[in-house]
């Protein structure tokens, strides 16, 4: 069996062997902390929709980067954020329009209970404020993540993130369970998955610790992508609300459109989370961030702890995450997310039929997951070189999963057809190369 790979650690750039240049040169500026990705990193001066443009010229598709989510440099993105930063940008103290115009355009794509919306700068803050609001909502401090899990880099968030671990494991309140898939509940996903949880939730009552939150990526991204069968959530989440603790759908990678069949992730299984965090693509590139929550869970927090959030919520987010909904709407990109993915899912299909070693593909809309194998056993190794191959391709793509070997597509919600083509010709290459 292969081992388990840290998400940094995958298609990252290797620095022990030798740097010079711009390289060495960023460094000397980051230290320890400096991730570049690929084993000849790339400097980047330009990008535009699907597309990303080198230094030396090269333009790469983009299926690696779900930030910019309606496209690179979308023009209306760019208006907005020019014309706002032109005009005021200053923080919530303060009442702005475009503020308020945002949240509420926000709300109307939530679940109505949820009409307090928190905004911050990134995911990682939006899921550090949705523990600590869950802690002080039940009273408890135990929390349910997946094995493989990643939900951001504060300290609190770096607990309940496995996959960032590089040494020891997770604190005592925090209990993981395996991914939802075949390989550990084999068919029935949805009762397994629901019986790994009870079990977690009576692990941390043993402890003393309660049950405060299953948190979940409700595409299960860092896991190795995880979305069927639709429904799949529904016991474990009802399990887990049942015993008082609250449901937190982290939609930093899913939401907004990306799944094709609805707005947000954890709409694929009828679920009603009691807390919504989101980030990444909110702002397309733009960093911001946000957390909704029933007010009597904030209320809750906010009588003991004072929240205050300098740029999170400032005029120009508001008015970069306004446009972004404007954008999804006016283009049907969660149309186009679903009969884009559902060609590329397709292509794969055919592609797989013909290869001993491609393993299984899950996914959503726009967000998929392609096992590769040897033997039946994830081949960590063999994926790098398929990405390597298709970066020489010109398409860029990157790794997840609790071995490092399954791809993960994520490509801007504004790809189209020739440019799904345009991949799976690269990908059919790699893997027969």
């Amino acid at each position: 069996m292969s081992d388990i790979r840290q998400i940094l650690d995958m298609n990252a750039f290797d620095a022990s062997k030798g740097t010079t240049g711009k390289v060495q040169r960023r460094l000397d500026n980051l230290g320890a902390a400096s991730v570049l990705f690929y084993r000849q990193p790339i400097e980047m001066i330009s990008a535009q929709g699907a597309w990303m443009q080198a230094a030396d010229g090269t333009r790469y598709l983009d299926f690696y980067n779900n930030v910019p989510s309606v496209g690179h440099s979308h023009p209306e993105v760019v208006r907005a954020i020019s014309a706002q930063i032109a005009r005021l940008n200053t923080n919530t103290r303060y009442l702005v329009g475009v503020v308020d115009d945002y949240l509420e355009a926000l709300k109307a794509r939530l679940p109505e209970p949820l009409s307090n919306v928190i905004l911050t700068c990134s995911g990682s803050e939006a899921n550090d404020l949705a523990l600590r609001v869950a802690f002080a909502a039940t009273g408890a401090r135990g929390v349910i993540v997946t094995q493989t899990a990643y939900h951001g880099n504060t300290a609190l968030v770096t607990d309940v993130s496995p996959s960032a671990m590089k040494r020891g494991a997770p604190p005592d309140w925090v209990e993981t369970v395996p991914a939802p898939g075949s390989a550990a509940y084999g068919d029935d996903i949805a009762g397994g998955f629901a019986q790994a949880v009870t079990e977690a939730m009576a692990r941390l009552a043993a402890r003393g610790h309660g049950v405060a939150a299953l948190l979940v990526d409700s595409i299960f991204s860092s896991d190795g992508v995880f979305a069927d069968p639709p429904g799949f959530l529904r016991p474990a989440a009802k399990a887990v609300q049942a015993a008082g603790g609250l449901l937190i759908a982290d939609e930093v990678q899913p939401g907004f459109g990306r799944t094709g069949g609805g707005f947000w992730g954890f709409e694929r299984h009828g679920v009603a989370p009691d807390i919504v965090t989101m980030g990444k693509p909110m702002g397309n590139g733009f960093p911001m961030a946000g957390m909704a929550a029933r007010p009597a869970h904030l209320q809750s927090f906010c009588a003991e702890t004072g929240y205050f959030n300098t740029f999170g919520g400032n005029p120009v987010a508001a008015a970069a995450g306004l446009a972004v909904l404007r954008v999804i709407e006016a283009e049907g990109l969660q149309h186009n997310a679903a009969s884009i993915g559902a060609q590329l899912m397709a292509g794969l299909q055919t592609i797989a039929k013909g290869s001993e070693r491609i393993g299984q593909l899950r996914g959503a809309g726009l967000f998929l997951g392609v096992d590769l194998i040897r033997d039946g056993a994830p081949d960590p190794v063999f994926t790098t070189q398929v990405i390597d191959a298709m970066r020489a391709s010109g398409v860029l793509i990157g790794a997840a999963g609790r071995y490092g070997a399954t791809l993960k597509l994520r490509p801007p919600l504004c790809l189209d057809a020739a440019e799904a083509a345009q991949f799976l010709d690269a990908f059919e290459r790699a893997v027969s190369g």
